[in-house]
């Protein structure tokens, strides 16, 4: 009988391109741009709902087999605080920008039609983390249905 082998976690990054740089980098200019449209509290509270959302989506198959449940048991309770303060909110999008750093490097893409996903998650990630730091400060004027005064 043969000695079995430990299998070995290696890393398999894909090969980058500049667009995976820039997409996501224009794409989190995006997001704060059109949630700077949304009003208090609703901007706070939506954007909580969507932390806790993104906490999930490596379960149906990140590559790290039961260990991909530890993540949303972590980050849930963050996002849940993040009702209270955008702090909690920029953590949890920290938090989040690690796990796809894990899994770019060495689990499965966020998707699997894209091999790079996963590091354009973690760049878009951390600049709206950055964002939520500073309290989420609206970038622009909310536009309003009612005519202007």
């Amino acid at each position: 009988m043969k000695p079995r082998r430990r299998s070995l976690i290696t890393m398999h990054p894909p090969p980058l391109a500049i667009a995976d740089y820039l997409a996501p980098i224009g794409a989190a200019i995006v997001f704060v741009l059109v949630m700077s449209q949304v009003r208090e509290p609703a901007r706070r509270n939506v954007n909580a709902i969507i932390a806790a959302g993104a906490s999930g989506v490596y379960l149906s198959g990140g590559g790290f087999g039961l260990w991909e449940l530890l993540f949303p048991i972590v980050a849930v309770p963050i996002t849940y605080l993040g009702l209270r303060g955008y702090r909690f909110i920029g953590i949890a999008w920290l938090m989040h920008s690690g796990w796809d750093v894990v899994h770019h490097l060495w689990g499965n893409a966020i998707w699997p039609f894209m091999p790079t996903s996963s590091f354009g998650c973690m760049i878009f990630d951390a600049l709206i983390a950055v964002w939520f730091f500073a309290g989420a400060p609206a970038l622009t004027r909310p536009f309003n249905s009612a005519t202007a005064e």
